[in-house]
Protein backbone atom coordinates (compact mmCIF):
# COMPACT_ATOMS: atom_id res chain seq x y z
CA UNK A 1 0.00 0.00 0.00
CA UNK A 2 1.25 3.29 -0.92
CA UNK A 3 -0.91 5.24 1.60
CA UNK A 4 0.53 8.05 3.77
CA UNK A 5 -1.05 9.00 7.04
CA UNK A 6 0.52 11.58 9.53
CA UNK A 7 -0.90 11.65 12.78
CA UNK A 8 -0.86 14.40 15.33
CA UNK A 9 2.38 15.22 13.91
CA UNK A 10 4.37 18.65 14.91
CA UNK A 11 8.16 19.61 14.59
CA UNK A 12 9.95 22.34 16.85
CA UNK A 13 12.98 23.70 16.06
CA UNK A 14 14.02 25.38 19.77
CA UNK A 15 11.19 27.50 20.61
CA UNK A 16 10.09 28.22 17.26
CA UNK A 17 6.71 25.58 15.80
CA UNK A 18 7.45 25.13 11.89
CA UNK A 19 4.61 22.15 12.26
CA UNK A 20 1.15 22.24 14.27
CA UNK A 21 -0.34 19.01 15.53
CA UNK A 22 -0.74 18.21 11.93
CA UNK A 23 -3.19 15.19 10.77
CA UNK A 24 -3.53 14.88 7.38
CA UNK A 25 -4.51 11.21 5.25
CA UNK A 26 -2.71 10.85 1.49
CA UNK A 27 -5.14 8.59 -0.62
CA UNK A 28 -3.54 5.63 -2.69
CA UNK A 29 -2.61 6.86 -5.93
CA UNK A 30 -3.68 10.47 -5.82
CA UNK A 31 -1.62 13.96 -6.23
CA UNK A 32 -1.74 15.71 -3.36
CA UNK A 33 -0.30 19.68 -3.09
CA UNK A 34 0.86 21.09 -0.42
CA UNK A 35 0.56 25.06 -1.06
CA UNK A 36 1.57 28.09 1.17
CA UNK A 37 3.80 30.94 1.73
CA UNK A 38 7.47 30.39 2.45
CA UNK A 39 7.80 29.69 6.06
CA UNK A 40 4.31 27.90 6.22
CA UNK A 41 5.47 24.28 7.11
CA UNK A 42 4.88 22.46 3.98
CA UNK A 43 8.71 21.53 2.89
CA UNK A 44 9.14 20.84 6.44
CA UNK A 45 6.12 18.45 6.37
CA UNK A 46 7.07 16.95 2.80
CA UNK A 47 10.28 16.18 4.25
CA UNK A 48 9.11 14.47 7.53
CA UNK A 49 7.18 12.25 5.32
CA UNK A 50 10.94 11.54 3.46
CA UNK A 51 12.71 10.70 6.36
CA UNK A 52 15.25 13.90 5.91
CA UNK A 53 13.47 15.64 9.71
CA UNK A 54 12.25 13.84 12.75
CA UNK A 55 8.87 14.96 13.68
CA UNK A 56 9.40 16.25 17.59
CA UNK A 57 5.91 13.99 18.21
CA UNK A 58 3.04 12.38 16.38
CA UNK A 59 3.64 8.89 13.58
CA UNK A 60 4.26 9.27 10.24
CA UNK A 61 2.30 5.97 8.08
CA UNK A 62 3.28 4.65 4.94
CA UNK A 63 0.60 2.03 4.43
CA UNK A 64 0.82 -0.05 7.24
CA UNK A 65 4.16 0.61 8.32
CA UNK A 66 5.31 3.40 11.38
CA UNK A 67 7.79 4.75 9.58
CA UNK A 68 8.39 7.94 11.91
CA UNK A 69 11.58 6.73 12.96
CA UNK A 70 13.31 5.03 9.61
CA UNK A 71 15.77 6.71 7.75
CA UNK A 72 15.05 7.67 4.20
CA UNK A 73 16.64 4.81 2.43
CA UNK A 74 14.47 2.78 4.12
CA UNK A 75 11.07 4.16 3.10
CA UNK A 76 10.84 3.39 -0.04
CA UNK A 77 10.66 6.50 -1.54
CA UNK A 78 11.64 8.95 -4.50
CA UNK A 79 12.41 12.23 -4.25
CA UNK A 80 12.45 15.05 -6.64
CA UNK A 81 14.11 18.73 -5.23
CA UNK A 82 13.99 22.02 -6.71
CA UNK A 83 17.91 21.64 -7.96
CA UNK A 84 17.60 18.64 -9.65
CA UNK A 85 20.42 17.05 -7.45
CA UNK A 86 21.37 14.75 -10.59
CA UNK A 87 25.58 13.73 -10.52
CA UNK A 88 27.19 15.87 -12.96
CA UNK A 89 29.92 13.01 -13.19
CA UNK A 90 27.34 10.20 -14.53
CA UNK A 91 25.53 9.88 -17.90
CA UNK A 92 21.96 10.31 -17.92
CA UNK A 93 21.88 6.96 -18.68
CA UNK A 94 23.35 6.15 -14.90
CA UNK A 95 21.42 8.61 -13.09
CA UNK A 96 18.32 7.29 -13.62
CA UNK A 97 19.86 3.85 -13.03
CA UNK A 98 21.33 4.76 -9.30
CA UNK A 99 18.67 3.86 -7.43
CA UNK A 100 18.35 0.44 -8.95
CA UNK A 101 22.62 -0.02 -8.98
CA UNK A 102 22.17 0.50 -5.24
CA UNK A 103 19.62 -2.21 -5.09
CA UNK A 104 21.78 -4.61 -6.92
CA UNK A 105 19.46 -4.93 -9.42
CA UNK A 106 20.59 -7.33 -12.43
CA UNK A 107 21.90 -5.41 -15.18
CA UNK A 108 19.72 -6.57 -18.23
CA UNK A 109 16.67 -5.03 -16.14
CA UNK A 110 17.86 -1.63 -15.35
CA UNK A 111 19.21 -1.19 -18.94
CA UNK A 112 15.64 -2.15 -19.85
CA UNK A 113 14.40 0.30 -16.93
CA UNK A 114 16.01 3.40 -18.09
CA UNK A 115 15.07 2.85 -21.62
CA UNK A 116 11.08 2.55 -20.35
CA UNK A 117 11.88 5.96 -18.69
CA UNK A 118 13.76 8.07 -21.21
CA UNK A 119 11.05 7.04 -23.64
CA UNK A 120 8.28 7.89 -21.30
CA UNK A 121 10.08 11.27 -20.79
CA UNK A 122 10.41 11.93 -24.38
CA UNK A 123 14.34 11.59 -24.25
CA UNK A 124 15.57 8.82 -25.69
CA UNK A 125 18.41 10.04 -27.28
CA UNK A 126 20.23 11.68 -24.18
CA UNK A 127 21.46 8.31 -22.09
CA UNK A 128 25.22 8.74 -23.17
CA UNK A 129 24.96 12.74 -22.22
CA UNK A 130 25.78 14.31 -19.07
CA UNK A 131 23.21 16.55 -16.75
CA UNK A 132 25.72 20.10 -17.85
CA UNK A 133 24.38 18.89 -21.22
CA UNK A 134 20.67 18.72 -21.26
CA UNK A 135 18.46 22.04 -20.43
CA UNK A 136 16.49 22.87 -17.25
CA UNK A 137 13.42 21.30 -18.31
CA UNK A 138 15.14 18.16 -19.42
CA UNK A 139 17.09 18.07 -16.41
CA UNK A 140 13.92 17.91 -14.69
CA UNK A 141 12.18 15.49 -16.32
CA UNK A 142 16.16 13.07 -15.43
CA UNK A 143 15.30 13.71 -11.91
CA UNK A 144 11.35 12.74 -11.94
CA UNK A 145 12.73 9.76 -14.24
CA UNK A 146 15.28 8.74 -11.97
CA UNK A 147 12.78 9.00 -8.38
CA UNK A 148 10.81 6.62 -10.01
CA UNK A 149 12.99 3.73 -11.84
CA UNK A 150 12.60 1.51 -8.83
CA UNK A 151 8.73 1.70 -8.66
CA UNK A 152 8.58 3.57 -5.43
CA UNK A 153 5.53 3.49 -3.05
CA UNK A 154 5.23 7.52 -2.40
CA UNK A 155 6.97 10.22 -4.85
CA UNK A 156 7.62 13.13 -3.34
CA UNK A 157 8.61 16.63 -4.99
CA UNK A 158 10.04 19.64 -3.45
CA UNK A 159 8.98 22.97 -5.32
CA UNK A 160 10.37 21.15 -8.83
CA UNK A 161 9.75 23.84 -11.00
CA UNK A 162 10.70 26.75 -9.06
CA UNK A 163 13.72 27.33 -11.47
CA UNK A 164 11.97 27.34 -14.66
CA UNK A 165 10.62 30.20 -16.59
CA UNK A 166 7.08 30.51 -17.10
CA UNK A 167 6.42 28.67 -20.38
CA UNK A 168 8.90 25.84 -19.59
CA UNK A 169 7.22 25.13 -16.33
CA UNK A 170 3.32 25.41 -17.48
CA UNK A 171 4.63 22.28 -20.07
CA UNK A 172 6.31 20.55 -17.45
CA UNK A 173 3.62 20.67 -14.84
CA UNK A 174 1.41 18.58 -17.90
CA UNK A 175 4.49 16.15 -18.25
CA UNK A 176 4.84 15.34 -14.62
CA UNK A 177 0.81 15.41 -14.13
CA UNK A 178 0.64 12.68 -16.74
CA UNK A 179 3.77 10.66 -15.65
CA UNK A 180 2.53 10.13 -12.37
CA UNK A 181 -1.07 9.18 -14.10
CA UNK A 182 0.13 6.56 -16.32
CA UNK A 183 2.42 5.21 -13.09
CA UNK A 184 -0.51 5.49 -10.85
CA UNK A 185 2.24 6.70 -8.13
CA UNK A 186 0.71 8.39 -4.50
CA UNK A 187 3.03 11.46 -5.39
CA UNK A 188 3.18 14.53 -2.76
CA UNK A 189 3.77 17.88 -4.14
CA UNK A 190 4.70 21.44 -2.65
CA UNK A 191 4.76 24.56 -4.38
CA UNK A 192 3.94 28.07 -2.95
CA UNK A 193 2.55 28.73 -6.64
CA UNK A 194 -1.13 28.39 -6.62
CA UNK A 195 -2.25 28.04 -10.24
CA UNK A 196 0.50 25.17 -10.75
CA UNK A 197 -1.40 23.87 -7.72
CA UNK A 198 -4.51 23.99 -9.23
CA UNK A 199 -3.61 22.17 -12.90
CA UNK A 200 -1.92 19.47 -11.34
CA UNK A 201 -3.36 17.83 -8.32
CA UNK A 202 -6.21 16.09 -7.53
CA UNK A 203 -6.29 17.32 -3.67
CA UNK A 204 -4.74 20.94 -2.07
CA UNK A 205 -3.84 21.43 1.30
CA UNK A 206 -3.33 25.24 2.19
CA UNK A 207 -1.03 25.73 5.19
CA UNK A 208 -0.33 28.33 7.01
CA UNK A 209 1.39 28.79 10.07
CA UNK A 210 2.72 25.18 10.35
CA UNK A 211 -1.43 24.35 10.24
CA UNK A 212 -3.62 23.07 7.19
CA UNK A 213 -6.14 26.02 6.96
CA UNK A 214 -8.76 24.13 4.68
CA UNK A 215 -7.88 21.00 2.21
CA UNK A 216 -9.86 19.95 -0.84
CA UNK A 217 -10.42 20.05 -5.01
CA UNK A 218 -8.92 23.09 -6.86
CA UNK A 219 -12.87 23.82 -7.57
CA UNK A 220 -13.64 23.85 -3.88
CA UNK A 221 -10.75 25.93 -2.63
CA UNK A 222 -11.54 28.47 -5.19
CA UNK A 223 -14.99 28.70 -4.83
CA UNK A 224 -15.76 27.84 -1.34
CA UNK A 225 -12.81 29.59 0.91
CA UNK A 226 -13.79 28.87 3.94
CA UNK A 227 -11.06 31.23 5.76
CA UNK A 228 -10.03 34.58 4.81
CA UNK A 229 -6.76 33.56 4.47
CA UNK A 230 -7.25 31.04 2.12
CA UNK A 231 -9.23 33.16 0.10
CA UNK A 232 -6.73 36.30 -0.17
CA UNK A 233 -3.78 33.35 -1.40
CA UNK A 234 -6.11 31.65 -4.18
CA UNK A 235 -6.77 34.01 -6.93
CA UNK A 236 -8.13 37.26 -7.21
CA UNK A 237 -10.83 38.31 -4.87
CA UNK A 238 -11.87 41.55 -2.89
CA UNK A 239 -11.93 41.05 0.16
CA UNK A 240 -14.15 43.49 2.43
CA UNK A 241 -14.75 44.39 6.16
CA UNK A 242 -18.88 43.93 6.32
CA UNK A 243 -20.78 42.98 8.81
CA UNK A 244 -24.23 40.60 8.78
CA UNK A 245 -27.16 42.36 9.89
CA UNK A 246 -30.07 39.46 9.36
CA UNK A 247 -31.76 37.29 6.97
CA UNK A 248 -34.44 37.70 4.16
CA UNK A 249 -35.50 33.83 3.60
CA UNK A 250 -32.38 32.11 2.86
CA UNK A 251 -30.31 34.96 2.28
CA UNK A 252 -27.74 36.95 4.93
CA UNK A 253 -28.98 40.57 5.02
CA UNK A 254 -25.52 42.24 5.07
CA UNK A 255 -23.98 45.82 5.76
CA UNK A 256 -21.67 46.43 3.23
CA UNK A 257 -19.73 50.00 2.34
CA UNK A 258 -22.61 51.57 3.48
CA UNK A 259 -25.42 49.53 1.77
CA UNK A 260 -27.20 46.61 2.32
CA UNK A 261 -27.03 43.66 0.47
CA UNK A 262 -27.85 39.87 -0.04
CA UNK A 263 -25.96 37.01 -0.37
CA UNK A 264 -27.20 33.03 -0.57
CA UNK A 265 -25.13 31.83 2.29
CA UNK A 266 -25.59 29.19 5.16
CA UNK A 267 -26.53 29.84 8.26
CA UNK A 268 -24.24 32.68 9.40
CA UNK A 269 -24.53 34.56 13.16
CA UNK A 270 -24.77 38.39 13.27
CA UNK A 271 -21.82 40.61 13.53
CA UNK A 272 -18.41 41.37 11.86
CA UNK A 273 -17.44 39.20 8.80
CA UNK A 274 -15.56 39.78 5.68
CA UNK A 275 -16.75 39.02 2.20
CA UNK A 276 -15.02 37.93 -0.72
CA UNK A 277 -15.91 38.82 -4.52
CA UNK A 278 -13.96 37.12 -6.75
CA UNK A 279 -13.03 40.12 -9.54
CA UNK A 280 -14.36 37.78 -12.66
CA UNK A 281 -18.08 37.24 -10.72
CA UNK A 282 -18.45 41.29 -10.30
CA UNK A 283 -20.14 43.70 -13.31
CA UNK A 284 -19.67 47.58 -14.17
CA UNK A 285 -22.81 49.92 -15.54
CA UNK A 286 -22.18 53.04 -16.62
CA UNK A 287 -25.82 54.24 -16.14
CA UNK A 288 -27.62 51.55 -16.75
CA UNK A 289 -30.52 50.00 -15.05
CA UNK A 290 -28.99 47.48 -12.20
CA UNK A 291 -30.74 43.78 -13.05
CA UNK A 292 -33.86 42.82 -11.01
CA UNK A 293 -32.35 41.08 -8.15
CA UNK A 294 -28.91 42.05 -7.77
CA UNK A 295 -26.54 43.49 -5.51
CA UNK A 296 -25.48 47.00 -6.18
CA UNK A 297 -22.17 49.46 -5.13
CA UNK A 298 -22.42 53.14 -6.08
CA UNK A 299 -18.90 54.24 -6.61
CA UNK A 300 -16.39 55.95 -8.94
CA UNK A 301 -13.41 54.40 -11.32
CA UNK A 302 -10.00 55.36 -9.95
CA UNK A 303 -7.85 53.36 -12.00
CA UNK A 304 -7.12 50.38 -14.04
CA UNK A 305 -4.62 48.43 -15.72
CA UNK A 306 -4.25 46.32 -18.86
CA UNK A 307 -2.98 42.76 -18.43
CA UNK A 308 -3.32 41.22 -21.80
CA UNK A 309 -6.56 38.67 -21.94
CA UNK A 310 -8.39 41.33 -18.98
CA UNK A 311 -8.29 45.01 -18.00
CA UNK A 312 -8.46 45.53 -13.96
CA UNK A 313 -10.67 48.47 -12.99
CA UNK A 314 -10.16 49.58 -9.75
CA UNK A 315 -13.40 51.56 -7.57
CA UNK A 316 -13.65 53.53 -5.67
CA UNK A 317 -16.64 52.95 -3.03
CA UNK A 318 -17.98 55.88 -1.37
CA UNK A 319 -17.22 53.90 2.25
CA UNK A 320 -13.68 54.53 1.52
CA UNK A 321 -12.88 51.24 0.68
CA UNK A 322 -11.71 50.33 -3.28
CA UNK A 323 -13.20 46.95 -5.01
CA UNK A 324 -11.69 45.87 -8.62
CA UNK A 325 -13.41 44.38 -11.46
CA UNK A 326 -12.03 42.11 -14.37
CA UNK A 327 -13.47 43.00 -17.24
CA UNK A 328 -12.52 41.65 -21.20
CA UNK A 329 -10.41 44.55 -23.28
CA UNK A 330 -13.10 44.53 -25.84
CA UNK A 331 -15.67 46.07 -23.10
CA UNK A 332 -16.10 49.87 -22.91
CA UNK A 333 -14.82 50.95 -19.99
CA UNK A 334 -15.53 55.10 -17.96
CA UNK A 335 -12.71 57.29 -17.97
CA UNK A 336 -11.13 57.58 -14.62
CA UNK A 337 -13.80 59.60 -11.87
CA UNK A 338 -16.73 58.56 -13.69
CA UNK A 339 -19.56 57.30 -11.53
CA UNK A 340 -20.13 53.61 -12.24
CA UNK A 341 -21.79 50.60 -10.43
CA UNK A 342 -20.57 47.61 -9.32
CA UNK A 343 -22.91 44.81 -9.06
CA UNK A 344 -23.16 41.33 -8.55
CA UNK A 345 -25.44 38.30 -7.93
CA UNK A 346 -26.07 36.67 -4.47
CA UNK A 347 -25.11 33.79 -5.40
CA UNK A 348 -22.01 34.34 -6.18
CA UNK A 349 -19.10 35.74 -3.49
CA UNK A 350 -18.66 34.05 0.03
CA UNK A 351 -18.46 35.07 3.43
CA UNK A 352 -15.56 34.35 5.40
CA UNK A 353 -14.45 34.23 8.76
CA UNK A 354 -12.15 36.89 10.18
Amino acid sequence: MSRVELKNVTKRYGDAVAVRDLSLDIREGEFLTLLGPSGCGKTTTLRMIAGFVLPSSGVVWLGDDDVTHLPPNKRDIGMVFQDYALFPHMTIGENIAFGLTERKTAKEQISKRVKELLEMVQLASVEHRYPPELSGGQQQRIAVARAVAYSPRVLLMDEPLGALDLKLREAMQAEIRQIQQRLGTTTVYVTHDQTEAMHMSDRIVVMNDGRIEQMGSAEEIYDRPLTRFVAGFIGQINLLDAAVVGRDGAAAVVELAGRRVKMDVTEQALGPVTVGLRREHLELLSGQAVPTGYNSLPGQVAGRTFSGNLVHVEVALASGQNITVDVRPEIPVAAKGSSVTVVWSPQRGTILRQ
